[in-house]
């Protein structure tokens, strides 16, 4: 587990991660942030198609996981065998939560990960010209 996340837990005292599917990874969350994105999913449209596709999706298959002393994550099978995760993992953190990876998997992410920012509709160019961020987003 990425130390950050390793004490942040500590410091609010618990002793598991939530852990759901997500995409090809499992993503751990804090308690208090899962709880978090509960409140969110339960802001959105309750009968609309596509929330209750993603609420189920990620309710579903999450999993109260405990710590080990050495501040392991127990992951059950199911969710191992669900993302591919064998005997190596890459884990990266992403804001609120840390993702579990197959090396494959996060490999191909990465190839394809110039292709999927050239998609994103959000004008903000990465790396900033000269270092500094611009603020219109624009080099």
């Amino acid at each position: 587990m990425p130390a950050a996340f390793r004490k942040a837990l500590e410091s609010s005292t618990s002793s598991y991660l939530v852990v759901t599917l997500l995409d090809q990874c499992l993503a751990a969350y804090p308690p208090v942030e899962w709880e978090r994105l509960e409140g969110q999913l339960g802001q959105l449209p309750a009968f609309k198609r596509e929330v209750k596709a993603l609420t189920r999706a990620l309710a579903s298959r999450a999993v109260d996981c405990a710590l080990d002393g050495q501040g392991r994550i127990l992951l059950p099978s199911g969710l191992r065998q669900a993302c591919g995760l064998t005997r190596e993992a890459v884990v990266i953190g992403v804001l609120n939560r840390f993702e579990i990876w197959a090396p494959e998997p996060w490999d191909a992410f990465l190839r394809d990960s110039d292709r999927i920012l050239d998609d994103v509709s959000l004008d903000v160019h990465w790396p900033p010209p000269h270092g500094r961020p611009s603020s219109t987003g624009k080099p």
